[in-house]
Formats: C-alpha cells, sequence, structure tokens
C-alpha cells in the first residue's frame, strides 16, 4: 500500500515552508530512496535532459511516493503531451522549460488542471485515482487543490515577457534556468555572470509582486539558506561529484604526506 503524501508541496508553499528537494536523471532509484531516508521532501525528476521514458519515470515516482517524497517532472520541450501522464502517474507537479510568453504558460495550466480552469482528460482507474477507489469528485477536487504548475523562464524573451507569464491564472511557481539564460545571452559563466544574476533577480522579483513561489536549484547549504523562501533543489550531481573530487584529494593528500 502507498503511503499518502502528508502535507502536498502545494500547500506547504502556501503555508510558507521551503520543501527541500534533489535534481535528478534517470534511473535514479537508490538516490531516490537515500534523499528519503536522509530527509528530503521531493524529488525533481528531469526528463528535458537525459532519460525520459514514461515507464521507467512511473516506477521512479512510484517509489518516490511509497517512500512519502512528493515528486515534481520537468518535462521535455516537445509540448504539453507528457503532462497528463506525468500526473496520471500521481507526480504533485510539471516543471515546464523554455516558457516565453503568457500564451506557453497558459498551454501547460491547460494541460495540468482538469475543467473549468484546463482541459486535462479525466480517467479513475491510474495512480491518481488509486485505481478507481476515489471517487471522481475527490479526485478532481484533489487536483485543483494540490497540482503544482512551475513554469522555467531561460531566455531573454521569457525574462521581458515575465510579468504576462507570471500573470496566468495557474502558474504556481518559476525557476530561472540560469544556464540557458547565460548562453542565450553568448556567456559561459552561468549564474556568476552579473547580467545572469540581474536576469533571474528580475525573474524572482516579478514572481514575488505577482505572489507566484520560487523554485531555485542549488549546489550547497550556503545557497540553499540563501533561497528561501520557496522550493529548494540540490543539484545531486554537483553535490556528488564534488563530494568525490574532495574525497579523492584528501585521500591523496594524506598519503602524499606520509613518509
Amino acid at each position: 500500500m502507498m503511503t499518502e503524501q502528508r502535507v502536498p508541496l502545494k500547500k506547504r508553499l502556501e503555508l510558507g515552508e521551503s520543501p527541500v528537494g534533489m535534481l535528478v536523471r534517470m534511473p535514479a532509484e537508490p538516490l531516490i530512496e537515500y534523499a528519503a531516508v536522509a530527509g528530503f521532501d521531493f524529488v525533481l525528476l528531469d526528463c528535458e535532459h537525459g532519460p525520459s521514458d514514461l515507464l521507467a519515470l512511473q516506477q521512479h515516482i512510484t517509489l518516490a511516493t511509497a517512500r512519502g517524497m512528493a515528486s515534481l517532472v520537468r518535462i521535455g520541450r516537445s509540448g504539453t503531451d507528457d503532462v497528463l501522464r506525468v500526473l496520471e502517474s500521481e507526480a504533485e507537479g510539471v516543471l515546464a522549460p523554455h516558457i516565453e510568453d503568457a500564451a506557453e504558460a497558459a498551454a501547460i495550466v491547460r494541460a495540468a488542471h482538469f475543467p473549468p480552469l484546463g482541459g486535462r482528460g479525466f480517467a479513475q482507474y491510474g495512480q491518481a485515482g488509486r485505481f478507481g477507489t476515489v471517487p471522481a469528485a475527490a479526485q478532481i477536487r484533489r487536483a485543483r487543490e494540490n497540482t503544482l504548475v512551475a513554469v522555467m523562464i531561460e531566455t531573454g524573451k521569457g525574462v521581458a515577457d515575465a510579468d504576462a507569464i507570471l500573470a496566468v491564472p495557474g502558474v504556481d511557481a518559476v525557476m530561472a534556468g540560469p544556464a540557458d539564460l547565460s548562453v542565450s545571452m553568448g556567456l559561459t559563466g552561468g549564474v556568476d555572470e552579473p547580467a545572469v544574476r540581474d536576469a533571474v533577480a528580475r525573474i524572482n522579483t516579478v514572481a514575488a509582486g505577482a505572489g507566484r513561489h520560487v523554485l531555485t536549484v542549488v549546489g550547497d547549504e550556503e545557497r540553499a539558506r540563501a533561497a528561501r523562501p520557496g522550493l529548494i533543489v540540490y543539484n545531486v550531481t554537483k553535490v556528488l561529484v564534488d563530494r568525490f573530487r574532495q574525497l579523492a584529494d584528501g585521500a591523496r593528500d594524506s598519503s602524499d604526506g606520509d613518509t
């Protein structure tokens, strides 16, 4: 029997909390279990970069749910087709990359929500409906209240249209994409570039004014503390590589000092 998420991410954000998650690419089953045992609140499964097989994705979401963690999924850029399948697999929300205008944001909202807010197709016999055991009205109400729709702004056009994007009803959160922002500006320094930092600050300022939450990807505890409030996501690849390098260098330093 799957464990019910105690408080959905969307509700926790509304309460002023800052849930902590990890960004991973599949396959990542052991990492999900390690994170759950360590006390993480959610996993962000990246299906934009890396493998995005829907069967494997469903298995990762099921594992996270069983371990008491929520799942968000960063979908690919092929449109809104995957949104329905992601949410029917019991993910709590989607993160849509490369949103550049209000129309694109509205399309994601329509795909993620049942009428009247959206046009998502309804089925009771998947994970989201607990295989037909949840009454239709309760399933629809839970989806309306708990589905988290987040968008990524990661181009100059998106930054310019941030006010309109974040004014779209049903958009709950935004994530600035510093890597793509940097490349789109002809820069290579990512978030360390002053122009990129300015763009990220503008996005976050617009989000605050529009009452939208902010999702921030970080690589260490210092940046995680600075990112509050909002959704905080550790880039697990960076965390692990940095830590492995420290371990390797530490071992070499010790052995170099032996005589």
